[in-house]
């Protein structure tokens, strides 16, 4: 067990590390498992953080803090920067149709016409169901429009979110710290990033703290504002936590969830809160559900005649 202090020096930092009602700080408390105490100095409007608990833990809480107040100083910067720049350098106007050029200037398309209505739903709507087989491009086109939105400033960060679902390995039995075992898991949703950023982009955004890939579990009890949030892979959420994720949404956010209700992990006696959100949530009409079939799959061409297959052999089994 160890100590560790973090001092805010005004109520900028303050309110921007605490959160309301010091929400961040108990997000950061269940996230590494360690206890975290204030102290306010009111004569000077500053604060004292310490952090009590596992070497590794608070080393990582306080690496997260400080990566929090940095994220906080480089976006009031870059604002500051834009308001007295008289001269603005802008990109070229994207191509119709292209919805984001990607680091290495190439521009992404939806190239179906389920695609298109996917877009068009991403679009106009503030929370979006996409549900399709691998290879329709679910989680490809939401990261391009979230990045998209970012560039426009119409939001302030991007937040990447999967079910953790341990398939033959447990996740204790894996090698390394619980950043390290989840990874994994996170991969996909980095491969797309990686595609559309460029690595050491990707990198500095997630350093910053705009852009954030998170085990699902960690949703719980945060309010996400300003935000673009992604759960991928949801068809292996339950339904407890698909209504706790769906319920994070703050002001100013836009929410996308996608998904392929035919592979599920989940086990047999557990409903796929997928599903279940579909019958739940279909007749509020600010909420749009799209559905993406092996017609739209943009893989390699074999992707498509494996897909059919398999729901041929599962028809006759």
């Amino acid at each position: 067990m160890i100590t560790r202090k973090v001092y805010l020096k005004n109520n900028e930092e303050i309110l921007n590390i605490l959160g309301p009602s010091d929400s961040n700080l108990r997000t950061l408390e269940r996230a590494f498992r360690i206890s975290i105490f204030i102290k306010h100095d009111e004569q000077t409007e500053s604060a004292t953080l310490t952090l009590k608990g596992k070497n590794s833990s608070v080393d990582k809480a306080h690496r997260e803090i400080t990566n929090m107040l940095e994220a906080y100083y480089f976006i009031k910067k870059e604002k500051n920067s834009n308001e007295n720049c008289q001269i603005e350098i802008t990109d070229p106007p994207l191509s119709q149709g292209a919805v984001y050029r990607s680091r290495s200037g190439k521009e992404i398309f939806p190239k179906t016409e389920n695609q298109k209505k996917y877009v068009q739903a991403l679009r106009e709507s503030d929370a979006v169901f996409a549900v399709g087989p691998a290879g329709t491009g679910k989680t490809y086109l939401a990261v391009a429009m979230a990045l998209a939105a970012l560039k426009r400033k119409e939001v302030k960060r991007i937040v990447l979110a999967r079910p953790i679902i341990e398939a033959g390995e447990k996740l204790g039995f894996l090698p390394g710290d619980i950043e390290e075992k989840v990874n994994p898991y996170l991969r996909p949703v980095h491969d797309a990033l990686f595609s559309l950023l460029g690595p050491e982009e990707f990198r500095i955004y997630r350093e910053e703290g705009i852009i954030e890939t998170a085990p699902l579990a960690y949703m719980r009890g945060r309010t996400l504002e300003n935000s673009f949030i992604i759960l991928d892979e949801a068809q292996n959420a339950t339904s407890e936590q698909m209504k706790m994720f769906l319920t994070r949404m703050g002001m100013f956010s836009k929410t996308v969830v996608t998904g392929d209700i035919t592979q599920s992990d989940l086990p047999k006696n557990a409903q796929s809160g997928l599903i279940l959100a579909k019958k739940i949530l279909k007749d509020i009409p600010q909420i749009k559900f799209v559905t993406l079939e092996k017609s739209d799959v943009v893989r390699h061409p074999l992707v498509s005649k494996i897909i059919e297959a398999y729901e041929k052999w599962e028809k006759k089994n």
